[in-house]
């Protein structure tokens, strides 16, 4: 079954540019999608897209192929007024070879995942100019309360962001302060929080707890900030308050996780 392959070009793909991808592709009755941040590697037919982190990916089961083959048709052509430039090839994950000269350093951290909720119906509803604007503002107000807290911007998502803490109330609190700061510009995103070891060579960053913060975020709702256990455990005597969302199989991660929102 053919794919059919999207990359999103906000301004313009060049060698070292990050943007979103979105990924479409029918089996029978039954949809698949992904859809998550790239990086573009080369130009013209050399070109190669990479995912930088774990695409997010959802199953759509339509019942019979009818109605799966015009959920196809009508998803991609929702997505033709954003620049979207259909790729030929694969996205796949990058492999960067080991650098001798460069020591890997291991580091504990509070992983930050944020992203804006139906981003891509707002885009159509606004323009791209509009939009642009809006992304502008909004990638402001997220820098402002990651330099206020002491946040470090890791990687843009097309929509989001990831940035890691050394302290997780820091992180809630600039989960919250990005929440209350992006909704003046009429957007509500979904955060998520986890705390875990990650390798870092160089520039390039690696490690479970990434994959785990994302899949985090995947559960939250719109306006919602979700922790792992392992962000509440380390925060035991804060005032910040935390409500139980059950616990959850995330996609791809070992073990079943329990999930807690901020509840502030």
């Amino acid at each position: 079954m053919p794919k059919f392959l999207r990359i999103g070009i906000h301004q313009s793909n060049v060698s070292g540019y990050t943007s979103k991808a979105w990924w479409i592709r029918r089996v029978g009755s039954t949809v698949f999608l992904k859809w998550g941040a790239v990086e573009v590697d080369g130009v013209g037919d050399g070109r190669r897209i990479y995912w930088t982190v774990p695409p997010r990916e959802k199953a759509i089961r339509c019942g019979t192929v009818q109605p799966a083959k015009d959920y196809v048709k009508n998803a991609i052509a929702r997505r033709g007024s954003h620049r979207y430039e259909p790729l030929a090839g694969n996205i796949v994950i990058r492999r960067r070879p080991a650098n001798r000269g460069t020591e890997l350093e291991q580091i504990f951290a509070t992983i930050l995942f944020v992203d804006i909720v139906r981003s891509t119906e707002k885009a159509a509803r606004v323009g791209d100019s509009r939009w642009a604007q809006v992304m502008n503002h909004y990638y402001a107000a997220v820098r402002r309360e990651l330099k206020t807290l002491h946040g470090k911007e890791v990687v843009t998502t097309g929509d989001g962001l990831l940035a890691t803490f050394e302290a997780p109330a820091a992180a809630v609190r600039c989960a919250t302060a990005i929440r209350e700061a992006v909704r003046t510009l009429g957007l509500e995103i979904r955060v998520g929080l986890h705390v875990g070891e990650y390798k870092v060579s160089g520039p390039d960053v690696s490690g479970l707890a990434f994959h785990i913060g994302a899949r985090v975020a995947a559960k939250a709702r719109a306006g919602e900030v979700l922790v792992s256990s392992a962000v509440k455990d380390l925060m035991s005597q804060s005032e910040i308050r935390f409500k139980d969302r059950g616990v959850h199989q995330l996609k791809g991660v070992p073990k079943r996780w329990r999930l807690y929102r901020v509840d502030r």
